[in-house]
């Protein structure tokens, strides 16, 4: 036995618990322990000790397992054009078109299956007065793989720092949590990852494929299915005790037309409650997906169809009424020719119903187009894949960038630290052409119920600070209009489809330009379409010096659509 362990028992006693937690924490890397070497002083010892531990948790922290990929590259946010002198010209007769040069790409990005639009149910004020016992405290994630889908959903909402923070401890808890993550959120993307679907035993697969065959000639498609319902009826309810007389169901005894006339009325109030009835029996299944009279409606209707989208400015950027030098300019640009003249107030407004009124006619004769060409006759199919703006909810882009931090004398850390900042883009259109843009620090549920007129027109220039909606005291008013083929003359008028135009106040005498395409997020197959909005340009506009500039788009992010239940209709 070693002089120095029997001279100092109870440093030899630590060294053995040590070695047993060392071995517990690393089971893979655990070799039988070398014979002890003559032992230094005590003190020495004990500085060995440390050092080595802190050496393992140093390996252990920069291991490559623990390597993270989930923070996007942002730079931030830039800056307008310099602001002109007083001594500019004035704007020319009207303003030309963005520059003709290198027009930035679509970002056509992959998005992650996970993303789904968010949904606001309430304002925050409605939660103000809940004690806590009213409100559910979420369990703490306990496993790696809670961690990591709390890290996930952080991720997802834009808070990095705080996911962050859980993948490093997911990791550190098990090293393959993702792989769980994938195997539980993505069963089949994962199957693919892991073999190209062959199983033990079968080779090549072919055995798997013939099994796959067999199900799928068992099995009925949609439309077989979807054209079963149609000789069903809408039963009654059982009685509640057996014996009893069968009550009647009111609904299922009118007349189809009468029925067919409900259903188009719900429709008229919301779509999703319409497309909610088909849950109700097969019969009102069959009716919401085959009746295509309730679709037409919907699509030609201004309520959430095409009837409601504008190809032309409808308003000013401050929101004011459309001069007639506008008007007649608009119509130069769409017509080719100089626009005839008004005489007075009354020619200046007959001329404002006459150009609504053959921009409605103009809309309707490209849907009923489309309706043909592109979306094989369907109304339902052209509802759900043709892009429109939706006016129920907002758009928000969630973006970050890194800058360097100062180290903390009194902190012993690695590296030096980082501060990931966030912030939001939000977009908000209404039914009459104008449009609300902001961007702020603020987190989107303290944000998207004041995002209404009345609070911007409330909080302009700073006032009423105390209230809660201050949050909006920087928001900027504007228009939109969807893009036409005037705007690209080289391209078809299905090429332009989904093109977004927005112009919003500026600093200054500044107005800012946002050219957006539509594009689907998400699980495309029976989810939502054309819920986000990608950038394809982004401009300022000096009006003293009749000027353009370009803004850079190599780290903006898309914006996606969320509902707000609060907007209503987005009246």
């Amino acid at each position: 036995m070693n002089p120095a362990a029997e001279s100092n028992p109870e440093l030899e006693s630590f060294r053995e618990q040590w070695r047993a937690e060392v071995r517990a924490r690393h089971p893979m890397s655990a070799a039988p322990a070398p014979a002890p070497a003559p032992s230094p002083a005590p003190a020495q010892a004990s500085s060995s000790a440390l050092a080595s531990a802190l050496t393992q948790t140093h390996e252990s922290f920069h291991s490559p397992s623990h390597s993270q990929s989930h923070l996007p590259t942002v730079a931030p946010v830039p800056a307008p054009a310099p602001a002109p002198s007083a001594g500019a010209s004035a704007t020319g007769p009207r303003r030309p078109p963005p520059p003709p040069t290198k027009k930035p790409p679509v970002q056509d990005r992959l998005d992650d299956e996970s993303i789904q639009p968010r949904a606001f149910d309430e304002p925050a004020t409605a939660t103000a007065s809940l004690t806590v016992r009213d409100v559910a405290v979420p369990d703490k994630p306990v496993t790696a793989l809670e961690h990591y889908e709390k890290a996930v959903e952080n991720e997802t909402a834009g808070r990095l720092g705080e996911s962050l923070r859980l993948y490093r401890k997911a990791f550190r808890m098990d090293e393959a949590v993702d792989q769980l993550y994938r195997v539980k959120h993505f069963p089949r993307g994962a199957a693919k990852q892991s073999g190209g679907g062959k199983v033990e035993g079968v080779g090549s697969g072919k055995g798997v494929e013939s099994g796959r065959g067999k199900e799928k000639e068992g099995a009925m498609t949609m439309r077989e299915l979807i054209a079963s319902f149609a000789g069903l009826g809408i039963e009654a309810v059982p009685p509640p005790v057996e014996g009893m007389e069968q009550p009647k169901c009111l609904l299922g005894e009118l007349p189809e037309e009468i029925l067919v006339q409900i259903l188009g009325e719900v429709a008229g109030e919301d779509v999703g409650d319409f497309v909610r009835l088909a849950q109700v029996c097969k019969r009102l299944a069959f009716l919401v997906a085959t009746e295509d009279r309730i679709w037409r409606r919907i699509c030609l209707g201004k309520e959430f169809g095409f009837g409601g989208m504008h190809y032309r400015w409808q308003r000013q950027v401050s929101w004011g009424r459309l001069t007639e030098q506008e008007m007649l300019r608009d119509d130069e640009e769409r017509d080719g020719e100089d626009a005839e003249d008004g005489e007075g107030e009354v020619a200046w407004v007959i001329g404002e119903q006459q150009g609504a009124q053959r921009q409605a006619e103009e809309n309707k004769a490209v849907t009923l187009a489309f309706y043909r060409s592109l979306y094989s006759s369907s109304w339902q199919r052209m509802f759900r894949l043709r892009p429109r703006i939706r006016f129920n909810g907002c758009y928000i882009s969630t973006n970050n960038y890194i800058r360097p931090g100062m180290a903390n004398a009194n902190t012993i850390t690695w590296n030096s630290p980082v501060h990931i900042v966030t912030y939001y883009r939000f977009l908000r259109f209404f039914r009459d052409g104008t449009a609300l843009s902001l961007q702020t620090t603020a987190d989107p549920a303290d944000v998207v119920h004041h995002l209404t007129r009345e609070k911007a027109a409330l909080h302009k220039g700073g006032a009423q600070p105390h209230l809660p909606s201050i949050v909006v005291q920087s928001v900027l008013r504007g228009r939109w209009r969807l893009a036409s083929a005037r705007d690209n003359p080289y391209a078809s008028i299905s090429e332009v489809e989904g093109d977004v135009v927005i112009e919003t106040e500026g600093v200054s005498n500044y107005i800012y330009r946002l050219d957006l395409s539509m594009r689907s997020a998400g699980k495309v197959v029976g989810g939502t379409r054309n819920n986000k909005l990608v950038w394809r340009g982004f401009y300022s506009y000096d009006r003293l010096r009749d000027d353009w500039a370009e803004f850079g788009l190599k780290n903006d992010k898309p914006f996606f659509f969320s509902r707000v239940r609060s907007y209503g209709l987005g009246e």
